[in-house]
């Protein structure tokens, strides 16, 4: 029931949603953000904030008969973290610090990046795995896709959408 009211609260763009989903998922949250960005305690508090802005803003796209608000909560806090683990790794190149301790990092955050894509991925058919990376990590456009796969477009798409379709399901346990 309370679940129902946040999202009602949110909607109306009313403070006291906000509140009351920190006070129900703000553990839950900042469990993942630590446990995502356990190297990176200075970007942590920013990303919560990010987190709970992004729950603010896209609240109209949570459906309740996808997912539930937990699970859905969940997704937008790893998915999150991971860009705040991109944005640190653009940070440290930007920086002309001690190159060899950048390249440290860069690749020990890369691969933990690509680790957790992988995880999320390993649920679908290698070639739609490969269409994932390509079109969100890679963002080739469709038609370049089309071209180096030998897929029409809207196989693409279609194999994307059913990919996406399939990840909810999974996630929303």
């Amino acid at each position: 029931m309370e679940d129902k009211i946040i999202i009602k609260y949110i909607k109306k763009k009313k403070e006291e949603g906000l509140r009351l989903l920190i006070e129900s998922y703000g553990d839950y949250i900042n469990t993942i953000v630590k446990n995502n960005l356990k190297d990176l305690n200075y970007y942590q508090e920013e990303c919560i904030n990010d987190i709970l802005l992004s729950i603010w803003n896209n609240i109209n796209s949570y459906d309740k008969d996808k997912n539930t608000l937990k699970n859905w909560i969940g997704v937008i806090s790893k998915y999150n973290t991971i860009d705040y683990k991109r944005k640190y790794l653009k940070y440290k190149l930007d920086e002309n610090i001690n190159e060899e301790i950048i390249m440290i990092d860069k690749n020990l955050l890369k691969k933990e990046i690509e680790e957790e894509i992988d995880e999320i991925l390993s649920n679908l058919k290698e070639q739609d795995k490969n269409l994932f990376k390509m079109y969100y990590i890679e963002e080739l456009e469709i038609e370049d896709i089309s071209k180096e796969m030998n897929i029409k477009p809207f196989n693409i798409y279609s194999r994307l959408s059913r990919g996406k379709k399939k990840l909810r399901e999974l996630y929303k346990r």
